[in-house]
């Protein structure tokens, strides 16, 4: 634990892969496994070329500005905010904006918990074999939709939604360095190398061989669709986990003396690599199927996938081991998002850690439980109005209202050499820019992301 600017005592990260590593199993989530691989599958090669130009843009310019204005105020969204509005004498104002993002990050996470307790259900039954009696037959999911509903509905998990709480908390009450950085270093590398093994096996089936020609394979046609260039920015955009909140929070813990562009490329770079990972599990194995082209969202990772692997040779090892991999991307997720609320009852409230997490486990528990039948469009309504809108006012506090000294200062901290003058117009301009055409893209498509 240092001194932050204030001088107040914070926590922070043990090590630099500690920090990288926890980022990475940040933005490592659903997204990256039940969105990804379908919009490969439905676009193909053209969807990889798009996303990878949106991810290196947002990469280079709201990842490293979200971890540098976290880092320079030291504290979370409401502190930051705070601290760049009393550079204009408004600094009660900033700290009521910064409610936003913080709000959006305790919401996203109450909804995200339901999930993550479903995953938990599911590695339960992979592992007994129960997920197995709902029907081996790849024509026949009805065995699968029927368990899946009864999951997805009213009160129709509260165990697994519990006990996945329960876990999320335990971890967060150790503290940063003890508890989510440590989790991160065994959880993340576990779940490369399960979704490396899952793709492996995947490889030796047969048929598999058609989806990777299809992934690989780029349509002129497809390039010209410019829904596919709205859904590659949705996809790049919540895949980095930019909402004015968890990045923040996250860069408030890192010491003046690491390169955060250096960390920034690492964690987009691993996280593209995730959902390429899953892609080249998902895509072939639905092709080996006779599918390829398939919707995504959670029908697809507990409907069709359960169904699929239960039809092949070692299904039951193939889908513990799936299941274990999605549930270290879900935890992992759900622990960043639940560090913006609790960080803000230590850093406003002067809450202690434990103290702070009690509050926040209840209000998680309570609420979660109440919103398991609705939790879709609870899900919707964050992702499509408050995340971008928490990232886009961000960068305005940073980039417009802070300044440009201030965001290069910030920036170049820890570098060996000053950040280049392209930084500041692609941030200010392109970042802000691109978080607005999520924005208004995802309220007039429905959500992109």
């Amino acid at each position: 634990m240092g001194k932050t600017s204030n001088g107040s005592n914070r926590e922070s990260w043990g090590s630099k892969w500690g920090f990288i590593l926890a980022c990475i199993g940040s933005a490592v989530g659903m997204g990256n496994i039940w969105l990804f691989p379908s919009r490969v599958a439905n676009y193909g090669g053209a969807f990889l070329a798009a996303y990878l130009i949106f991810d290196i843009l947002i990469g280079f310019s709201g990842v490293i500005g979200e971890m540098s204005f976290g880092r320079k105020a030291k504290e979370g969204p409401v502190g930051a905010f705070r601290q760049a509005c009393a550079s204009r004498g408004k600094g009660n104002t900033g700290a009521l904006i910064g409610g936003i993002p913080m709000a959006g990050a305790l919401m996203l996470a109450i909804g995200y918990s339901v999930v993550v307790g479903w995953i938990f259900k599911y590695v339960f039954n992979a592992f007994t074999g129960k997920a197995l009696s709902y029907g081996a037959d790849v024509s026949d999911i009805s065995g699968y939709e029927q368990a899946f509903g009864a999951t997805a509905s009213p009160f129709g998990n509260n165990f697994w939604l519990i006990i996945a709480l329960a876990v999320t908390f335990a971890i967060m009450v150790l503290g940063v360095a003890s508890g989510i950085e440590k989790a991160n270093k065994i959880m993340i590398p576990l779940f490369f190398l399960l979704f490396i093994g899952l793709a492996v096996y995947v490889y030796f089936q047969p048929g598999a061989s058609d989806g990777y020609k299809y992934m690989f394979s780029i349509n002129p046609e497809k390039l010209k669709d410019p829904m596919m260039w709205v859904y590659a920015l949705g996809q790049s955009f919540f895949s980095l986990s930019l909402a004015g909140n968890g990045t923040v929070i996250y860069g408030s813990y890192l010491s003046d003396d690491e390169d955060i562009v250096s960390s920034a490329w690492k964690v987009a770079l691993f996280d593209t690599l995730a959902a390429f990972l899953a892609a080249l599990v998902i895509v072939p194995a639905m092709a080996a199927a006779g599918s390829t082209a398939f919707g995504g969202g959670p029908g697809l990772m507990f409907i069709y996938l359960p169904n699929l692997f239960a039809a092949m040779p070692s299904g039951h090892i193939v889908m513990v081991v799936f299941f274990v991999a999605v549930l270290f991307a879900g935890l992992t997720s759900l622990v960043n998002l639940f560090e913006a609320p609790i960080a803000t009852l230590q850093d406003n409230l002067h809450f202690s850690r434990a103290k702070a997490v009690t509050v926040i486990g209840i209000i998680g528990v309570v609420v979660a439980l109440c919103i398991q039948g609705i939790v879709s469009g609870w899900m919707d309504f964050v992702s499509i109005y408050i995340c971008p809108l928490g990232a886009g006012l961000a960068g305005i506090m940073f980039a417009w209202i802070w300044g440009k000294q201030a965001v290069e200062d910030a920036v170049s901290l820890g570098r060996k050499q000053r950040i280049g003058g392209w930084y500041y117009p692609l941030y200010k301009y392109g970042f802000c820019i691109l978080t607005m055409a999520v924005f208004i893209l995802g309220i007039v498509n429905g959500g992109i992301g």
